[in-house]
């Protein structure tokens, strides 16, 4: 029920000396109101401080307002309302349930009713006109409910903004380079109750698409800023219970890397390396398609850290290749680099789908072309990084 909705108010029925004769109850009346509501809500069963001082104002307030309103047809509501709003938006800054506070008020009209029915024989009060007095309690309650009610959802929306800032902020501080002090990252991780994880993975993200992106249902725990022009996310436990599905769940939307699992105090690192592959996979290099996993490619990584470097290794490495056609230089530096890898002209063959007699023969020409580079461990270790980086899309010689 909104604030913008007028309530005819049956008051008009109830004649003014009841508001002179119910005055001198008021300061009863809200005592037993108070105990009923401290015996009945645990939210308020404190009998002193800010919960107590809480209860006590709402209960004077109701009251007295709707003495004035009975008293005096003229009184204006938008005080009342407006102490009722307030009073909804602390219930929802302190974390408590709105259905608390609407607990509390119906004890109050229980407790009104009750008393206007033992003393309506004093008061010479009719059938009719205690009905009427009920229904204005009712109405009256439901006013007051409502603009409880709009506080509440006002400042629900506020304390969720506020919220919503501190994580980023704490992701931001998470992601620092260089890191954060640990302590004010303790602190405010402490201030949105996000639990320091024991090891954490960073997610560097891009969309696929132009245009508003469904947002994902993302548990608490995973800090996210889809927002900002390089999206991100830290997912604490990332091997834990549910994360692989959680990720392949946005994958349709977004091109989704994942960070080396780190501790906390290295997430600026885990969020770098994803960058970085995420910056592979925009250009083809890494297969952009399905979840990348940086630690499934660190070795390209490490390659294309420095691309001049490789690009000057190449000319020297791979010259031999510039005496083969276009194909058969594809042919033989594939043969080679799996050869390298494994060592077993089988397993090469069986990677490669061709024949043990094919890779052979394609050995022994490599093995020409390249006796100078194969005698030792450092030569075929810079041998295979620039066929790794040609495989990978970067050619460090022409061709």
């Amino acid at each position: 029920m909104s604030l913008a909705r007028v309530v005819e108010q049956p008051q008009a029925d109830i004649p003014r000396e009841f508001a002179e004769a119910l005055r001198p109850y008021l300061d009863v009346l809200a005592e037993e109101m108070i105990g009923e509501i401290q015996a009945s809500v645990p939210e308020y069963s404190r009998q002193s401080g800010a919960y107590a001082r809480i209860v006590r104002h709402a209960v004077e307030e109701a009251l007295a307002g709707f003495v004035n309103r009975v008293g005096d047809r003229g009184a204006s509501r938008s005080r009342l309302l407006e102490v009722f709003r307030a009073v909804g938006s602390g219930e929802a800054a302190e974390g408590r349930p709105l259905d608390s506070l609407q607990s509390a008020l119906r004890i109050c009209a229980r407790v009104a009713w009750r008393r206007l029915a033992e003393e309506s024989e004093r008061l010479n009060l009719s059938r009719q006109r205690m009905c009427d007095i009920g229904e204005a309690i009712l109405v009256y309650l439901d006013e007051i409910a409502a603009a409880a009610a709009d506080g509440y959802a006002e400042a629900q929306v506020r304390v969720a903004g506020e919220l919503e800032l501190r994580r980023r902020r704490l992701l931001d501080l998470l992601v620092a380079h260089p890191a954060a002090d640990s302590r004010a990252v303790a602190d405010l991780a402490r201030s949105v109750r996000w639990t320091m994880p024991r090891t954490l993975a960073c997610v560097a993200l891009a969309a696929r698409a132009q245009g508003d992106l469904p947002r994902p249902g993302l548990p608490p725990d995973v800090l996210v800023d889809l927002d900002r022009s390089d999206p991100c996310m830290v997912v604490p436990d990332p091997e834990g219970p549910g994360r692989h599905g959680l990720l392949n769940a946005m994958a349709a939307d977004w091109t989704v890397v994942i960070g080396p699992a780190v501790a906390v105090g290295e997430a600026g690192l885990s969020l770098r390396l994803a960058r970085d592959a995420l910056a592979l996979a925009r250009r083809g290099v890494l297969d952009g398609r399905r979840i990348t996993r940086v630690s499934e490619h660190l070795a390209t990584l490490m390659i294309f850290q420095d691309e001049s470097l490789i690009q000057i290794m190449g000319r020297t490495r791979l010259e031999p290749l510039l005496a083969l056609r276009p194909s058969q230089r594809d042919r033989l530096a594939e043969t080679l680099l799996a050869w390298l890898q494994s060592g077993n002209a089988t397993e090469v063959a069986a990677r490669l789908h061709i024949h043990p007699q094919t890779v052979r023969y394609r050995l022994r020409q490599a093995t020409e072309l390249f006796a100078d580079q194969l005698g030792t461990s450092g030569d075929r270790f810079e041998l295979e990084v620039v066929l790794r980086a040609r495989a990978a899309g970067l050619t460090p010689a022409p061709g």
